[in-house]
Order: structure tokens, then sequence, then C-alpha cells
């Protein structure tokens, strides 16, 4: 699964984008320096019911941003995304 699809199963789930998973970590200072990805899982996990993988793809853009590396985008892989950076304002709102 690409990053993005991991992003977009959230939403999904959640009915909340990765913007909003953004917004509400920092209310909870889940995004001051220092705090360790557990941190972040428990939360994810009590309040949403994320699992692991799911919850690793936020914690990547809560604590760096929408900026990923390129090793996958644009190769034919089942982990391939279209870009570098993520889209984090909702499916609805992702230019095609």
């Amino acid at each position: 699964m690409s990053f993005q699809a991991y992003l977009d199963n959230i939403e999904a789930k959640t009915g909340l984008t990765p913007r909003q998973f953004i917004e509400l970590a920092h209310e909870r200072g889940l995004d001051a320096p220092g705090t360790k990805a557990g941190d972040i899982l428990t939360w994810l996990n009590d309040d949403y019911d994320l699992g692991r993988g799911h919850g690793m793809a936020l914690v990547h853009v809560i604590t760096k941003g929408p900026q990923i590396g390129s090793k996958h985008v644009g190769t034919d892989g089942t982990h391939s995304d279209e870009s570098e950076t993520l889209w984090l304002d909702g499916v609805a709102t992702k230019p095609s």
C-alpha cells in the first residue's frame, strides 16, 4: 500500500483528514520535539482504533510533515506513490 493510500484509508475509517490529525496532535502537544512515536501511536489506537501501520503514517506527517523520500515515487511496486509530497487535506479535495 502506498503512503498516500494509508492516509486516505485513515480518512475513510475516521472521517478526519491527515491535516486534522496534525492539528489534534498539536493541541495535545504530541508534535513537540522529542515526542516518542509510541506516545502518538497510543493516542491514535486508544481514540481512533488505528493500528501500527496506519498510526506510523500519521506519526510521519505529524513529526516530519508531508515530504517523503523518492524511493518508491513513480515505481510499479505496491508501495508506489505519485509524488514526494503527500496530500493532507482529504480525498475530496485532492487534485487529480
